[in-house]
C-alpha cells in the first residue's frame, strides 16, 4: 500500500533553510528513483530533485547547488534539505516516487513559504 507523509514545511525568510522530511511505504524494488516535487500556486507540479537507491542525485536547475536529497532505504524516508532559499520556492512539496509509486496517489504535502 502506497502511503507518503511530508513534514518540515514553514515560513521562514529568504535566505533560511529547511529540512522537509518524508515517510513512505509502497516502494518497489524496480521503483527507479524517490523524488521531492513541488506545486506553487496557479502553477503545474514539477520535479526538483530525485535519488536512485544507489545514491545518485539529480535536481533542477533552479535549486542546484542549494538542495540536498537523501534517502534512508532502511527507514524508508527521504529528506531534502534546503538552504539560500529564495521566494521564489514558495510551494507545497511533496516526496513520491518517480514516476509516482501509484498513479494518482499523493500524500498532503507540506507548505513551504519564503518571505523576501
Amino acid at each position: 500500500q502506497v502511503q507518503l507523509l511530508e513534514s518540515g514545511g514553514g515560513l521562514v525568510q529568504s535566505g533560511g533553510a529547511l529540512r522537509l522530511s518524508c515517510a513512505f511505504s509502497g516502494k518497489h524494488p524496480t521503483t527507479y528513483a524517490m523524488g521531492w516535487y513541488r506545486q506553487g500556486s496557479g502553477d503545474q507540479r514539477i520535479l526538483v530533485a530525485e535519488i536512485t537507491d544507489g545514491g545518485y542525485a539529480t535536481y533542477a536547475e533552479s535549486v542546484k547547488g542549494r538542495f540536498t536529497i537523501s534517502i534512508d532505504n532502511a527507514k524508508n524516508t527521504l529528506d531534502l534539505q534546503m538552504s539560500n532559499l529564495k521566494p521564489g520556492d514558495t510551494a507545497v512539496y511533496y516526496c513520491n516516487g518517480v514516476p509516482p509509486l501509484r498513479p494518482g496517489v499523493w500524500g498532503p504535502g507540506t507548505l513551504v513559504t519564503v518571505s523576501p
